[in-house]
């Protein structure tokens, strides 16, 4: 029994999580055909996918798949106030230098710098004009940590879904706009490949929402043919780990991968402070998400296996026939 365990954790182990081509695949994850595959990240806000498995996306890259990253909601109301009155305070310096008579950005610019340092209470909801910016602000971290992966910026999507945008908090339930959304945008790639967030420990829930909309989109194409040909990995954010039993894929990183994947997080520069949604942790995202994936590779070692230096895991979904 314990060589059979041993044996079945160590076939989780891959470099290759998009399969390795013209390789006998018999106790490898995954599959080596097709070779490339077609591949989509789904990140439920704009730096779940680099936090999460940013590892395994840089290999993915690196091995030739056609990577697509899509991103689910805007997770702007994560951004600071402070954030918004240093984009706007660039901007306007660009306005006087470039194109000083524009005076009506001039006067939105007033406007959204009175109302955040002088008028807005903690008890208040962002304007449509705040919420934009912060919105955009999490665009450009997402597109610059894409660029730093090396991933086409063509292969990179916002999906916007509805039920995020409320300005609060609290977000709306999952709606049929929010599924048929996903459901188009993955018959549009036909991937042989889904990551997605399967962490249900998000404090504001919007990664089980994220998620119920892909599983939804899913169901409503699991006896389409590209789908017998798609599979899909489970990933968990910055707050947990798969369980080592559970584990299916195991991607392991050398210290200078895992230097790669803290410099992609630390492109999200206006999530570089402490999040404090779960209990007394402060740690930063990156520091939450090397400490996790060295311990899942500690616990691999423990086992008797090799010792590397992070590994990143997950867990195949197979929806019910």
């Amino acid at each position: 029994m314990n060589i059979k365990i041993f044996n079945d954790l160590q076939h989780t182990i891959t470099g290759w999580p998009g399969g390795k081509p013209d390789a006998d695949d018999t106790y490898r994850p995954e599959r080596a055909k097709p070779y490339p595959k077609r591949v989509i990240i789904f990140s439920p806000h704009p730096d779940d996918d680099v936090i999460s498995m940013g590892g395994t996306f840089q290999r993915l890259v690196n091995q030739g798949h056609e990577v697509h990253v899509a991103y689910q909601t805007s997770g702007n109301i994560a951004v600071g106030d402070e954030e918004v009155i240093r984009y706007i305070s660039v901007l306007n310096s660009m306005r006087k230098k470039f194109n000083p008579e524009n005076t009506g950005l001039l006067e939105k610019y007033e406007s959204i710098r009175r109302y955040l340092l002088h008028e807005k209470t903690k008890d208040d909801v962002d304007t449509p004009d705040i919420l934009f910016i912060k919105g955009r602000i999490r665009r450009e971290e997402a597109r610059s940590a894409d660029r730093y992966v090396g991933l086409p910026e063509e292969n990179v999507h916002f999906l916007d879904l509805p039920f995020y945008e409320t300005g609060k908090i609290k977000k709306n339930p999952i709606s049929e706009k929010d599924v048929n959304i996903v459901k188009d945008f993955i018959e549009t790639i036909k991937p042989h490949q889904i990551y997605v967030a399967g962490d249900l420990a998000d404090p504001h829930g919007t990664h089980k929402v994220c998620l119920d909309a892909i599983l939804a989109a899913i169901d409503l194409m699991k006896e389409d043919d590209w789908y017998q040909d798609c599979r899909v990995w489970m990933y968990r954010g910055a707050w947990m780990e798969w369980e080592i039993d559970h584990i299916e894929m195991a991607v392991p990183l050398s210290p200078e991968e895992l230097r790669q994947k803290r410099n992609a997080i630390l492109r999200h520069q206006s999530q570089m402070e402490s999040a404090p949604f779960l209990g007394d942790d402060e740690r930063l995202f990156w520091q939450r998400s090397e400490e996790r994936n060295r311990a899942t590779a500690d616990m691999y070692w423990k086992l008797g296996l090799a010792s590397y230096e992070a590994i990143e895991a997950f867990v195949e979904y197979i929806p019910v026939q």
